[in-house]
């Protein structure tokens, strides 16, 4: 039987201590998942990755619902992994009241973007896309993957969203410095030198860096406790943090295309 991507989303939720009904309110440090939950967690992930590698069913329904933008709105699609795809759920106002659509999926690599970016981007018409990804190509999630390998898929992913006349903003990495899931792992040096590249590329082509990491990160290149409840995921606080930084890389997208964003109320 083929998991849902409802039960999918749910099981991921427990095992990164995030809970939509929750909203984030609190700073207590998630608990280690039991050997349950993460059986649960590798059962769901090999059962989807069989099914629908790339994930292309999650927005499918509401890629058709959605249609064309209307004229003159500034459409953006924020894409990305789990950092993105809980966004909506722990801060909903900072969607509320704008054109901006979430294709986040927990969990994805590089290149499971790659392949829906057509159908989750550029099928969608926007003005911009906010790119976040790499930490689950770090964290080995579809294989061992080269800072190389990761930095062509994002490449790609640009030339494809420049050739369809999408403004491009690439995000940073966010600070981390051990992953839950992987204790033998020891990201912040790639996440770094990540960072250095994306930085440099987006600056010979013409993209928006969003640079995030300064302002969330600890000594150690780690997210700061009061911005995340498990070391790789922003809570609510984390999330206030990127949001006005998000707000500001649109708006100068925007304005260097000639265009002016539909933005909400202030946050």
């Amino acid at each position: 039987m083929r998991t849902s991507g409802k039960v999918y989303i749910l099981i991921i939720m427990l095992i990164i201590g995030l809970s939509v009904q929750a909203q984030d309110n609190t700073n207590a440090r998630r608990q280690p998942p039991t050997p349950e939950q993460m059986a649960a967690f590798r059962k769901a992930m090999e059962e989807r990755l069989r099914n629908d590698w790339a994930y292309l069913a999650r927005y499918r329904d509401d890629n058709a619902e959605i249609g064309d933008p209307d004229p003159g709105e500034d459409r953006v699609v924020f894409y990305g992994n789990s950092i993105t795809d809980f966004w909506i759920n722990i801060m909903p106002e900072f969607f509320a009241g704008k054109p901006y659509i979430d294709r986040g999926i927990s969990g994805q690599t590089t290149p499971q973007m790659l392949v829906r970016f057509r159908q989750d981007v550029i099928n969608l018409k926007p003005k911009m896309v906010v790119i976040l990804a790499g930490i689950n190509d770090i964290n080995g999630n579809t294989g061992p993957s080269t800072l190389e390998m990761i930095e062509d898929n994002i490449r790609s992913m640009v030339e494809i969203a420049k050739a369809n006349n999408i403004q491009v903003v690439l995000s940073s990495v966010l600070p981390c410095d051990s992953i839950y899931v992987r204790p033998d792992l020891h990201p912040a040096e790639r996440v770094l030198l990540l960072n250095v590249w994306l930085k440099k590329y987006a600056t010979e082509n013409q993209c928006v860096y969003l640079d995030y990491f300064p302002n969330l990160a600890n000594e150690k290149n780690g997210l700061k406790e009061e911005y995340t409840n498990d070391g790789i995921h922003p809570n609510k606080a984390g999330y206030k943090i990127m949001a006005p930084l998000a707000e500001e890389a649109i708006k100068k997208t925007l304005a260097a295309s000639g265009d002016n964003v539909q933005s909400g109320p202030p946050l």
